[in-house]
């Protein structure tokens, strides 16, 4: 071992509860994305980049978008090079200090973001929040949290809250 001492392995239930995490999340983004695609035309990360840009009042720097998704600079920047051709979002200089570029929301982002949201809300209760009482799901909410803050404690530029 790299630490020199022996894995800590996972017991039984620990197992089970570790895979049906795998499965289950697989399984929840896999509906998710499926739904937005059949009924919206959009990939889960197109609509999550679409409420990003909508909370930030329309707007974003390039880099700031990909920390908040988690996601590479190239990868978002490719996926927004795809949205920019559909009209969702332009791509433009930002005005702060010339150097760095913002995504802007346009109105037929906008427009399809709020076409969009009552279908996705609607599975995500559905295929998560109506299964389980509130406060499992709060507890859930808490777990992810602990995690973000762990693996996000390694690169604070990754600020997604």
């Amino acid at each position: 071992m790299a630490n020199g001492h022996e894995p800590r392995w996972l017991d039984a239930e620990e197992q089970r509860a570790w895979r049906s995490f795998l499965l289950g999340t697989t399984l929840l983004l896999d509906r998710l994305d499926e739904d937005l695609r059949r009924e919206h035309g959009l990939s889960a990360v197109e609509y999550e980049i679409l409420v990003r840009l909508s909370e930030a009042d329309g707007t974003l720097r390039m880099a700031q978008l990909a920390a908040a998704l988690a996601h590479s600079r190239s990868r978002v920047t490719h996926t927004v090079k795809r949205m920019e051709r559909a009209g969702l979002v332009v791509r433009e200089e930002s005005p702060e200090d010339g150097r760095g570029v913002d995504c802007r929301l346009t109105d037929a982002g906008h427009a399809t973001l709020v076409g969009a949201a009552p279908d996705h809300v609607e599975t995500v209760r559905h295929s998560l929040v109506d299964l389980v009482e509130r406060e499992d799901l709060l507890a859930l909410g808490r777990v992810m949290n602990a995690v973000c803050d762990r693996l996000i404690g390694a690169h604070p530029e990754r600020e997604i809250r």
